[in-house]
């Protein structure tokens, strides 16, 4: 008899009966998960680490989703927000494509002479001036006159491979230092002293793959010589990298230790002295996501163990050791521009489970830095949006056609926070063992952070779980306690993020998936990935310091309360 096997989607909805079946079953039986937060317990100063995006397609910085989004960005709080992106310096005529663009900043003459063009780049920088945004300003790629093995050039991802003649070392070193002078010298002239001072410089992106077509010693010269370009034209410019891929891996560990040294005691190919500058340290840990059939397993293990590799690589290095540290790109895998078409295990990031995943993620990676003593500055997501793409299409975006994804509302919470956070216990925390020593146990939980400032005390709770699979809800109870003695009862906001609030994913498939939605729609849609207040404002009793409040928390769901009085 030959074997046989049920259709995947009838497997995923028997699995789904089953699991809100059994589900339904464990909420009657097991004990409510109970949550403590102790205003009077503080736990330090809880930075604006989250503020940080990057992408690789900066023509999409001008373009109307794109201005859109970037004020959208600016608005999630009172912190600066750092982007970064890719391509500031490869050649071509500004139009872009999936994991592409260009500025043409760069060309030569007949006779070799440097040719300059910052028409794109202003373009570009005009739009973060306007939108209030500070830069994060990489320099690459290699524009095709410096390249030494220019053709081919441009790329076609996903039908080719995107490492072409922008990946090499540059013919004249020389040449390539000045550009940096130019470009960071225009800058200053066109936006000011005091703008420019704020922002932040690092050199290319993942040099220990192949973005990098040269050897270890050549990107140390290259870093060298940009570094010599930017602060001849900025002497107080921070400047870091090295950008490499995730410290999980022994050749990026290897070669983010090696950048170390060169920057500590290596002769510098520019100046011929000792060292070189290194305001900041950046390296990218990503997660592993894995196809189970019907639903997506997420990795978050091996996006920890890469923090906590990175970080013990620089903790070695007693000059380094307090330097500020970007993780470059923090991401649950590697991939932006694939879509869901070809991966689908890249369905995830439509829905609640991205925004879930990112504010465990987020939890964690605070937790490995304070454990490890290191000092970090930011994660940078790299996620913005894509033109001319398909709604909801599974890229690893904020926004798809201007309609913001859950995962921007997980960012919107995050900017609600105080600055002051306070101890917070959850009887359903990802065990910390797996979190400070992660490797291949699943790091999951019902979680979360509690800030508090004058008059209020903000409490972000989220129930991830690392299989994307039905199931019931969590209950909660929740006690904050800690508050003044002469508060008797204060006012109590409810902002949430789960299938049905705050999900523009969710309201498109019950649209029946329109490829292109009515004005109507649209306008539905925008108002449906918002975060906006579940019910108004209601009256809570305190006593003796303390208020109680009972919730169901969804699977992958996310809530903010602020408690004011």
């Amino acid at each position: 008899m030959a074997n046989f096997s049920w259709p995947v989607w009838v497997r995923r909805a028997l699995t789904c009966i089953l699991a809100v079946w059994l589900g339904g079953s464990a909420v009657a039986q097991d004990a409510p998960v109970t949550i403590r937060v102790d205003a009077t317990a503080s736990e330090g100063e809880l930075g604006p680490v989250w503020s940080y995006f990057g992408y690789d397609e900066p023509n999409y910085t001008y373009a109307p989703n794109g201005k859109k989004l970037l004020s959208e960005l600016r608005q999630l709080s009172p912190a600066p927000v750092y982007v970064r992106m890719h391509n500031l310096l490869t050649s071509g005529d500004g139009s872009a494509s999936l994991k592409w663009g260009s500025t043409n900043a760069y060309t030569e003459d007949r006779a070799g002479k440097p040719v300059y063009d910052w028409t794109i780049v202003d373009r570009i920088f005009d739009a973060l001036r306007d939108a209030r945004i500070t830069p994060l300003v990489e320099l690459g790629f290699m524009p095709e006159a410096l390249s030494t093995h220019p053709q081919p050039y441009r790329h076609d991802f996903p039908k080719s491979s995107v490492f072409t003649g922008w990946t090499y070392p540059p013919k004249d070193y020389s040449k390539w230092e000045e550009l940096n002078y130019r470009l960071a010298k225009h800058l200053r002239e066109r936006y000011g002293d005091k703008a420019v001072k704020s922002w932040l410089w690092e050199v290319w992106n993942e040099p220990d793959i192949d973005y990098w077509r040269g050897t270890r010693e050549e990107f140390f010269k290259l870093y060298d010589y940009a570094a010599a370009g930017v602060l001849r034209a900025l002497p107080q410019a921070r400047i870091g990298g090295p950008d490499t891929t995730g410290a999980a891996g022994q050749k990026a560990q290897e070669f983010l230790r090696a950048f170390l040294e060169h920057c500590a005691r290596g002769t510098n190919a520019a100046s011929g002295k000792a060292g070189a500058p290194l305001s900041f340290i950046s390296f990218h840990p990503k997660g592993a996501p894995q196809w189970k059939g019907d639903h997506v397993q997420m990795g978050l293990g091996r996006q920890l163990l890469s923090v906590q590799k990175g970080f013990a690589v620089i903790a070695e290095f007693p000059e380094w050791r307090k330097t500020p540290i970007i993780l470059g790109e923090w991401d649950p895998e590697g991939c932006a521009a694939c879509s869901a078409k070809n991966h689908p295990e890249n369905a995830y990031r439509n829905g609640e489970l991205y925004a879930a995943y990112t504010a465990e993620a987020f939890n964690d990676t605070l937790a490995l830095a304070n454990h490890m003593g290191v000092n970090l500055q930011g994660v940078v997501s790299w996620s913005f949006e894509f033109e001319n793409q398909p709604y909801f299409e599974g890229f690893r975006e904020l926004a798809t056609n201007g309609i913001d994804k859950p995962v921007l509302n997980t960012f919107r919470m995050l900017g609600m926070l105080g600055s002051q956070r306070i101890k917070l216990t959850s009887s359903a925390a990802a065990a910390s063992q797996s979190v400070l020593n992660p490797g291949a146990a699943i790091v999951e939980g019902l979680d979360g952070m509690a800030t508090k400032r004058e008059s209020e005390v903000d409490v972000l709770l989220w129930n991830y779980k690392q299989e994307d699979l039905p199931g019931a809800a969590a209950s909660v109870v929740l006690t904050i306690a800690g508050l003044p003695p002469s508060v008797k009862s204060a006012q109590l906001e409810e902002f949430r993020v789960d299938h049905d609030m705050g999900n523009a994913y969710t309201a498109w498939q019950r649209m029946g998936r329109p490829e292109k939605p009515t004005g109507a729609q649209y306008s539905e849609l925008e108002s449906a990935g918002r975060l906006t207040i579940v019910k108004p404002p209601e009256s809570v009793t305190v006593e003796q310091a303390t208020t109680s409040r009972q919730l169901k928390l969804p699977r992958q769901g996310l809530v903010l309360l602020r408690l004011k009085w």
